[in-house]
């Protein structure tokens, strides 16, 4: 599955690289709540994940979407499939708080289940080395910038104030898949508005990024948790 393995300073690279020649760019992330939405009648039955507490997070409304549902199951593996850039956990991963049977094993079988091969592979959590490398910011500098969050104007003004030469021109505050056809149709409408998008929507981003790359010819990142990072110094 690991075919071009890119490092953070080379997903970086290709970041600037498609800012400087206009170029779509999507990057997407696949954690453990990914892996349960892809895992849905796939290679776990419905039942088993439902009793997860990811799952049973979800169906109380705290992640953005709520299970059984198929139809995002799909667009998220079309997604990982036509991304640019895909994060993938390691083996033994410690960065997230999941259980090891929730990360990259799952992922091996979910990606050999739908037969995805992505075309290149970084660390899952690239987003939040991203967030605290101040090349990454300097590489934004000047650029228009679209948020998408929940809370997507109190993080534009966090962004703001906190980096210099950044600025944010457009936002859309997403809470839940249903928004999902809306906000694509917002991102596209506003395309002139920005250079690049950045997600902070669950397992949602990996279907908004690499869409909104694709429809619009703009740099979409799956910010995941990274927002949380900027505005309160941790990821959780």
């Amino acid at each position: 599955m690991d075919r071009t393995q890119l490092m953070q300073a080379q997903v970086l690279q290709r970041i600037a690289h498609a800012l400087k020649t206009k170029s779509p760019l999507s990057l997407v992330r696949v954690g453990d709540g990914e892996n349960l939405v892809l895992a849905q009648q796939t290679v776990w039955p419905i039942d088993a994940v439902l009793k997860e507490p990811w799952a049973v997070k979800a169906n109380e409304g705290k992640k953005g979407l709520r299970l059984p549902n198929l139809p995002l199951r799909d667009a998220v593996a079309e997604s990982i499939r036509k991304a640019d850039i895909v994060g993938i956990l390691p083996f033994g991963d410690r960065t997230i708080h999941a259980p090891d049977y929730l990360k990259r094993k799952l992922t091996d079988r979910v990606f050999r289940h739908f037969r995805i091969v992505p075309k290149a592979v970084c660390h899952a959590c690239v987003n939040r080395m991203l967030a605290t490398d101040p090349m990454f910011w300097k590489t934004l500098a000047g650029k228009r910038i679209a948020v998408v969050t929940h809370h997507a104007d109190a993080a534009k003004r966090v962004i703001e104030n906190r980096f210099r030469g950044i600025r944010v021109t457009l936002t859309y505050p997403f809470s839940d898949y249903s928004q999902m056809e809306q906000a694509l149709k917002f991102l596209s409408d506003n395309r002139n508005l920005y250079d690049i998008a950045l997600f902070s929507c669950g397992v949602n981003a990996v279907v908004l990024a690499q869409r909104t790359a694709e429809q619009t010819g703009k740099v979409a990142l799956d910010f995941g948790k990274a927002l949380h990072i900027i505005t309160k110094g941790r990821p959780n």
